[in-house]
């Protein structure tokens, strides 16, 4: 059981939107169950989804036992920008979580790498995260490098770690930006909103994100960042730190998105560039802009 207080800045939210705040790992419609099924008490009374909340509220909560998951897999095509005995490197599209969780046990990258890859992919992350090491946002597109047998997988983990790996995103933020620049700061977890990271926390670490104008339109920038450091939702927590969150970024940015049929942050992991763990040889890929980012800029541009 796990109990929290609800502090000033919680008062009048709703239950179940506090929940899925406090943890990433479950979604609203989770806790919406688990408080149906009165695994979740308010000042040890049963409550509703949509109670609200006061300063001080005592919450506990029951959660299940974590089910062992069988990932099985998937006949979802790949869009392969590379492959060899050793590493896999695809364009992962929008919407795509990269490995099993909670409330995603299926469509994931994973299951349609065990049907690509069979048996060979690295076991050091285990059954739920077979070859991945590194993993990019649900609603972020572009390339993502996984390794097929733990020789690989230790020799591309030791060059993130150096920090030696090349990643450069493509992005359109807020606001105009009228110059290049690089973002230092500490990157850890929001001490109340626990779904989202936050820059100069207690227990942060440090981040580095250099960005480089690429074109200006009247409200927004299309922008490279290319990461020094690989944090957690890094890019977007450093661009809404400068006052430029990303276009579509329901979490870090506007609550009305002015494009109301974009699904998620513009943001794409266009190149990646690494040293093959086997033969020693740089080798680079660059994932397209996916066909709605392409349109995007073709309105902002028509507009400008």
């Amino acid at each position: 059981m796990e109990n929290f207080s609800v502090t000033a800045m919680e008062s009048g939210k709703r239950l179940d939107s506090l929940l899925s705040a406090h943890y990433e790992n479950y979604s609203r419609s989770a806790f919406q169950g688990l408080i149906r099924d009165g695994a979740v008490t308010v000042n040890e009374k049963t409550a509703k989804p949509g109670q609200k909340l006061s300063e001080s509220d005592q919450i506990s909560i029951h959660f299940p036992p974590e089910r062992e998951l069988d990932v099985i897999p998937e006949d979802i095509p790949l869009d392969i920008l590379y492959e060899d005995e050793d590493l896999i490197i695809v364009n992962k599209p929008k919407g795509m979580v990269v490995h099993p969780a909670a409330g995603h046990y299926s469509g994931t990258l994973v299951n349609a790498l065990l049907y690509h890859c069979k048996d060979s992919l690295s076991g050091i992350n285990g059954v739920l995260r077979p070859g991945i090491v590194h993993r990019i946002d649900q609603d972020t597109t572009g390339s993502l490098v996984i390794c097929k047998n733990d020789f690989a997988h230790r020799a591309v983990a030791a060059q993130l770690k150096e920090h030696s790996i090349t990643r450069k995103y493509r992005a359109i933020v807020h606001g105009q930006l009228k110059e290049d620049g690089t973002i230092r700061t500490t990157i850890g977890r929001h001490p109340q909103r626990r779904k989202e990271m936050a820059v100069n926390v207690p227990n942060g670490k440090i981040a580095v994100t250099h960005f480089h104008v690429l074109e200006q339109f009247p409200s927004y920038t299309y922008i490279e960042c290319q990461l020094e450091t690989g944090r957690t939702h890094q890019i977007r927590v450093h661009m809404k730190s400068i006052g430029h969150p990303i276009l579509g970024d329901s979490l870090y940015g506007p609550a009305k998105c002015p494009f109301p049929e974009l699904q998620g942050q513009t943001l794409h992991a266009m190149t990646l560039g690494l040293i093959h763990p086997r033969t020693g040889a740089y080798i680079e890929v660059e994932a397209p802009l996916p066909e709605y980012f392409q349109a995007l800029l073709k309105r902002l541009e028509a507009s400008s």
